[in-house]
C-alpha cells in the first residue's frame, strides 16, 4: 500500500509498505529498523518481540522522543512488561501496534511535529 502525506519536506515518512517491506521516502526497506523523522537506523539487530532488552532501545532513547511506536509485524505482539515499564518510568510513551499501524501513526505524528520514533519489525 502506498501512503501520501504533505508538510513533511526533509523528513523520513513512510511511503508504503507490504508483506516483508517498508518503503520509507520511496527507499525499499526488508529488514528491522529504527525510523526517527531525521535518521535511520538500518538492520536493527533483533529478530524477534521477546528478544528486546533495553540495550536495544538505546538508538531510541538517545533522542529522547516523546513517544516510541512498536510495530511488531502483521501481528500484534507485546513485549516484555518489565521492558515496557523501563520505557515509561522515562517518561517516554510507547505504544505498541503492528507494524501498518505503526507506519501510519508515524506519519500522522511527524505531520503534527510530534518527537517520535518507530521501532520498526518487517
Amino acid at each position: 500500500m502506498k501512503l501520501h502525506l504533505a508538510n513533511v519536506s526533509g523528513l523520513n515518512i513512510f511511503s508504503g509498505y507490504g508483506d516483508g517491506y517498508v518503503i520509507v521516502n520511496q527507499e525499499r526497506y526488508v529488514d528491522n529498523m529504527i525510523v526517527l523523522p531525521e535518521q535511520i537506523v538500518e538492520h536493527w539487530p533483533v529478530s524477534t518481540i521477546n528478544q528486546l532488552d533495553m540495550a536495544h532501545f538505546d538508538p531510541l532513547l538517545a533522542v529522547q522522543p516523546e513517544i516510541i511506536l512498536l510495530g511488531t509485524g502483521a501481528a500484534l505482539q507485546f513485549p516484555d512488561k518489565a521492558l515496557m515499564k523501563n520505557i515509561l518510568a522515562r517518561g517516554i510513551g510507547l505504544e505498541v501496534m503492528d507494524t501498518q499501524a505503526a507506519c501510519r501513526t508515524y506519519n500522522i505524528l511527524t505531520a503534527e511535529e510530534r518527537h517520535v520514533a518507530a521501532a520498526i519489525f518487517i
